[in-house]
């Protein structure tokens, strides 16, 4: 089964300072046909503008990825971290048994663009933990490059969750194959550009939802960034 969402259809949060697209039910928005894709929580896009960003806020029995795509994310938790995340880097937060942080945009003159990624766990209340991570756009053009897992088989950030996420980069002539467990659900999210998933045309913030198929099939890329899902079901 193959499920194409368009990014139009996505919820839009306009805050000023902050614009949000939500891939899944998520704050205000909520919709009970998309509340999420397996244990995928919620991928939102934001865009935070100069000098602003989320005060301190608290999670627990969450695993929280950022991957940013232009400006800087300043982050500071409750665990001590004081770090900066740049285009091209994953970070990883377990929220665990509780942890506080600060997100912010400390730019003066650009904005900040990243999503916002959460996955259920796969065990609860342990204990808070960060990771943090550079991949370089070398290591995911024309392939499916993966930067998490359960295990952080690769040189992948290791999470706390029965997910695996995979990142690529794909312009012409560049395809990707990636054999899937039926019993099992996928999920393409296009960052930028235009890519082929499984003869399913996709533009920047599309998405397909792939549920009892046995192979995802990447091609005729355009500028292509993508980010893939294996999950549980």
């Amino acid at each position: 089964m193959l499920n194409l969402r368009k990014s139009q259809d996505r919820g839009y949060a306009d805050h000023g300072w902050l614009q949000s697209y939500h891939s899944f039910s998520f704050a205000d928005y909520r919709d009970e046909n998309f509340m999420g894709w397996g244990n995928l929580r919620v991928i939102n896009e934001d865009r935070v503008a100069p000098g602003r960003g989320f005060g301190k806020h608290g999670h627990r029995d969450m695993e929280i990825i950022s991957y940013v795509l232009s400006g800087v994310l300043a982050h500071e938790d409750s665990m001590g971290n004081v770090k900066s995340i740049l285009p091209g880097e994953v970070q990883r937060m377990s929220a665990g048994s509780g942890v506080v942080h600060a997100e912010f945009n400390h730019a003066p003159d650009q904005t900040t663009h990243f999503l916002q990624i959460w996955i259920t766990p796969t065990v609860l209340n342990v204990a808070p933990g960060y990771a943090q991570m550079k991949i370089p756009a070398g290591q995911k053009r024309g392939t499916l490059r993966k930067i998490a897992s359960p295990d952080g088989a690769d040189d992948s950030i290791s999470i706390n969750a029965d997910a695996v996420i995979y990142a690529g980069l794909f312009g012409t002539g560049e395809a990707a194959t990636l054999n899937l467990n039926p019993a099992r659900k996928a999920y393409v999210h296009l960052v930028t550009g235009v890519l082929e998933a499984n003869g399913k045309r996709l533009e920047t913030g599309d998405a397909l939802m792939l549920d009892h198929e046995t192979q995802l099939k990447l091609s005729n890329g355009i500028d292509a960034e993508v980010l893939v899902f294996d999950l549980a079901a």
